[in-house]
Protein backbone atom coordinates (compact mmCIF):
# COMPACT_ATOMS: atom_id res chain seq x y z
CA UNK A 1 0.00 0.00 0.00
CA UNK A 2 2.81 2.37 0.94
CA UNK A 3 4.57 1.71 -1.91
CA UNK A 4 0.79 2.89 -4.56
CA UNK A 5 1.13 5.96 -2.28
CA UNK A 6 4.30 6.99 -3.27
CA UNK A 7 3.62 6.25 -6.84
CA UNK A 8 0.40 8.00 -6.21
CA UNK A 9 1.81 11.01 -5.16
CA UNK A 10 4.89 10.85 -7.81
CA UNK A 11 2.51 10.74 -10.11
CA UNK A 12 0.44 13.77 -9.52
CA UNK A 13 3.34 16.02 -9.05
CA UNK A 14 4.65 14.81 -12.48
CA UNK A 15 1.64 15.62 -14.03
CA UNK A 16 1.56 18.97 -11.85
CA UNK A 17 5.17 19.88 -12.80
CA UNK A 18 4.31 18.72 -16.77
CA UNK A 19 0.71 20.67 -16.96
CA UNK A 20 3.20 24.00 -15.94
CA UNK A 21 6.16 22.97 -18.64
CA UNK A 22 3.23 22.29 -21.26
CA UNK A 23 1.90 25.91 -20.59
CA UNK A 24 4.99 28.10 -20.84
CA UNK A 25 5.02 25.87 -24.46
CA UNK A 26 1.55 26.59 -25.09
CA UNK A 27 2.30 30.09 -24.76
CA UNK A 28 5.52 29.95 -26.54
CA UNK A 29 3.82 28.34 -29.64
CA UNK A 30 0.79 30.63 -29.59
CA UNK A 31 3.65 33.56 -29.93
CA UNK A 32 5.50 31.94 -32.56
CA UNK A 33 2.40 30.95 -34.42
CA UNK A 34 1.37 35.22 -34.00
CA UNK A 35 4.60 35.82 -35.21
CA UNK A 36 4.85 33.77 -37.82
CA UNK A 37 1.21 35.52 -38.76
CA UNK A 38 3.01 38.72 -38.46
CA UNK A 39 5.62 38.08 -41.11
CA UNK A 40 3.86 36.20 -43.75
CA UNK A 41 1.39 39.73 -43.69
CA UNK A 42 4.32 41.66 -44.07
CA UNK A 43 6.23 39.36 -46.83
CA UNK A 44 2.57 40.10 -48.32
CA UNK A 45 2.43 43.41 -48.05
CA UNK A 46 5.92 44.11 -48.95
CA UNK A 47 7.14 41.49 -50.93
CA UNK A 48 10.88 40.84 -51.45
CA UNK A 49 13.25 43.18 -53.27
CA UNK A 50 13.46 43.26 -56.98
CA UNK A 51 16.80 42.65 -57.51
CA UNK A 52 17.11 42.02 -61.21
CA UNK A 53 21.29 42.58 -61.85
CA UNK A 54 22.52 40.97 -59.02
CA UNK A 55 25.49 43.41 -59.10
CA UNK A 56 27.03 42.74 -55.66
CA UNK A 57 26.84 39.23 -55.76
CA UNK A 58 28.99 39.44 -58.98
CA UNK A 59 30.82 41.81 -57.30
CA UNK A 60 31.90 39.25 -54.87
CA UNK A 61 32.60 36.45 -56.99
CA UNK A 62 34.75 38.93 -58.85
CA UNK A 63 36.71 39.52 -55.58
CA UNK A 64 36.92 36.17 -54.62
CA UNK A 65 38.44 35.29 -58.00
CA UNK A 66 40.88 37.91 -58.17
CA UNK A 67 42.03 37.37 -54.79
CA UNK A 68 42.51 33.85 -55.65
CA UNK A 69 45.76 34.44 -58.23
CA UNK A 70 48.62 32.41 -57.00
CA UNK A 71 51.28 34.94 -57.09
CA UNK A 72 49.26 37.95 -56.47
CA UNK A 73 51.57 40.88 -55.99
CA UNK A 74 50.08 43.54 -53.45
CA UNK A 75 51.69 46.12 -51.20
CA UNK A 76 50.83 46.15 -47.54
CA UNK A 77 50.85 49.39 -45.72
CA UNK A 78 50.40 49.81 -41.65
CA UNK A 79 48.03 52.97 -40.94
CA UNK A 80 49.39 54.32 -37.36
CA UNK A 81 46.17 56.04 -35.25
CA UNK A 82 48.15 58.24 -34.57
CA UNK A 83 48.77 60.62 -37.95
CA UNK A 84 46.39 58.17 -40.43
CA UNK A 85 48.46 58.05 -42.76
CA UNK A 86 49.92 55.18 -44.54
CA UNK A 87 53.56 53.44 -43.72
CA UNK A 88 54.80 51.10 -46.19
CA UNK A 89 55.49 48.09 -45.55
CA UNK A 90 56.31 45.69 -48.62
CA UNK A 91 55.18 44.30 -51.18
CA UNK A 92 53.06 40.71 -50.52
CA UNK A 93 51.88 37.96 -52.02
CA UNK A 94 48.00 38.33 -51.60
CA UNK A 95 46.13 40.18 -48.92
CA UNK A 96 46.94 38.81 -45.91
CA UNK A 97 44.38 36.74 -43.48
CA UNK A 98 43.28 37.92 -40.30
CA UNK A 99 44.89 36.17 -37.36
CA UNK A 100 41.79 34.09 -36.17
CA UNK A 101 41.50 32.86 -39.55
CA UNK A 102 41.01 28.83 -39.22
CA UNK A 103 41.86 26.33 -41.46
CA UNK A 104 39.68 23.84 -40.16
CA UNK A 105 35.86 24.15 -38.56
CA UNK A 106 36.06 25.75 -35.42
CA UNK A 107 33.58 23.58 -34.10
CA UNK A 108 32.41 19.69 -34.65
CA UNK A 109 29.17 18.49 -34.27
CA UNK A 110 29.01 15.52 -31.29
CA UNK A 111 25.04 15.35 -31.12
CA UNK A 112 22.11 16.93 -32.96
CA UNK A 113 22.40 20.32 -30.64
CA UNK A 114 25.92 19.82 -28.75
CA UNK A 115 28.72 21.14 -30.74
CA UNK A 116 32.72 21.01 -28.68
CA UNK A 117 35.61 23.18 -29.92
CA UNK A 118 37.83 21.81 -32.70
CA UNK A 119 42.21 22.30 -32.75
CA UNK A 120 43.45 23.28 -35.86
CA UNK A 121 45.90 20.81 -37.67
CA UNK A 122 48.98 22.29 -35.49
CA UNK A 123 46.69 21.08 -32.03
CA UNK A 124 46.08 24.98 -31.42
CA UNK A 125 42.45 25.64 -30.87
CA UNK A 126 42.19 29.43 -31.99
CA UNK A 127 40.52 32.33 -30.80
CA UNK A 128 37.23 33.62 -32.15
CA UNK A 129 38.86 37.37 -32.96
CA UNK A 130 42.05 38.75 -33.23
CA UNK A 131 43.40 42.08 -34.06
CA UNK A 132 46.42 40.52 -35.82
CA UNK A 133 47.17 40.13 -39.79
CA UNK A 134 49.25 37.37 -41.20
CA UNK A 135 51.36 38.61 -44.49
CA UNK A 136 53.18 37.02 -46.84
CA UNK A 137 55.97 39.95 -47.36
CA UNK A 138 58.54 39.41 -49.83
CA UNK A 139 61.78 39.94 -48.77
CA UNK A 140 63.77 42.78 -50.47
CA UNK A 141 67.05 40.92 -50.41
CA UNK A 142 66.09 37.33 -51.56
CA UNK A 143 62.97 37.50 -53.15
CA UNK A 144 61.76 35.00 -51.08
CA UNK A 145 57.64 35.50 -49.63
CA UNK A 146 57.90 35.24 -46.01
CA UNK A 147 55.10 35.17 -43.17
CA UNK A 148 54.84 38.34 -41.02
CA UNK A 149 52.84 38.86 -38.44
CA UNK A 150 51.16 42.24 -37.83
CA UNK A 151 49.12 43.67 -34.78
CA UNK A 152 48.34 47.26 -36.26
CA UNK A 153 45.78 48.28 -38.47
CA UNK A 154 47.38 47.17 -41.86
CA UNK A 155 46.32 48.03 -45.35
CA UNK A 156 47.22 45.67 -48.37
CA UNK A 157 46.41 47.04 -51.70
CA UNK A 158 47.02 45.47 -55.31
CA UNK A 159 48.88 48.64 -56.37
CA UNK A 160 51.38 51.07 -54.73
CA UNK A 161 49.35 54.24 -53.32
Amino acid sequence: MKKFIGFFVFMVAFMLLSSSSCESTSVDRTQADQQEASLQELNRQVGMPNIVNFTEKKMMKDILELRDKANLICYAYIVPEMTGKPVFLGKCIGYGLPYATQFTNPERQLYQSVTLPQADPNGLFMPASADGTWILLINPATGEPKPVYCEPRVLISPFPL
